[in-house]
């Protein structure tokens, strides 16, 4: 089951951010508050990451405008989250640098939480059909295999494998549900008749290890005795 969207609510007035969150909530849209940039910006480390965030610029401490900033250091431009300026500075000049600091909208107070919710939602349906035309992707349980870049991703951390490791973790996972002898993956990903097929099972082992998730004990690579491998189909996400 795929996750419900989620964004960061970052406003320091809490009737508002309540308000909004609970508008959120009833658009199946999870939420989490924020009373002040720091808090957010330390909840990164140990939380999913979000895909929208709403910011209001003047809060307590940091500015929303050196959230902004510091945002664009911990996340490349494809991965950055998305972001909604909401404040009563409407003059242009805020909007402006909000926008060129990498903001992507800009709401004004007082605002219709309906109509927020609105561009909230169109906001996050943007998102995948951009995402759906800049990356063909598989998804099995909390990880994603990018077609195009040849990249394994667990929710939003990259996790490293060597070409062959991508290439045979590609194959079997494009067949999954069908069991696979060793000598068909060796063929299809060494590109070669006859070699070491002793290769196969060392790759599989390393693919193991790297998709393992401590205290779960899924399979997601399973062997079949005297025959090869089968990637499990029951989790690939459709």
């Amino acid at each position: 089951m795929s996750k419900l969207p989620y964004v960061y609510v970052i406003e320091d007035e809490e009737s508002i951010s309540q308000l909004i969150c609970l508008y959120l909530s009833k658009s199946e849209i999870g939420t989490k508050a924020f009373y002040n940039a720091e808090d957010a910006l330390a909840n990164f480390d140990k939380d999913r990451k979000p895909d929208l965030i709403i910011l209001d610029l003047n809060l307590p401490g940091m500015s929303g405008f050196d959230f902004l900033k510091e945002l664009s250091t911990r996340f490349t431009e494809t991965e950055k989250p998305s972001v909604m300026i909401l404040s009563a500075r409407d003059a242009d000049e805020d909007m402006i640098k909000g926008l060129g600091l990498g903001a992507d909208e800009f709401v004004t107070k007082p605002f219709s939480p309906s109509v927020l919710v609105a561009r909230v939602n169109a906001n996050l349906r943007r998102q995948i059909s951009a995402s759906a035309k800049a990356e063909d992707s598989i998804r099995f349980d909390d990880f994603t295999l990018l077609l195009n870049s040849c990249v394994l991703k667990k929710g939003s951390q990259k996790i490293p494998l060597s070409s062959k490791e991508y290439e045979v973790l590609e194959y079997i996972v494009k067949n999954a549900g069908k069991t696979l002898i060793p000598e068909q993956i060796y063929q299809a990903v060494w590109k070669v008749d006859f070699g070491d097929i002793t290769a196969v099972a060392v790759y599989i082992q390393r693919l193991r290890k790297k998709l393992h998730t401590e205290g779960s004990d899924k399979e997601y690579i399973k062997t079949v005795f005297g025959k090869g491998y089968v990637f499990n189909p029951d989790c690939i996400i459709k």
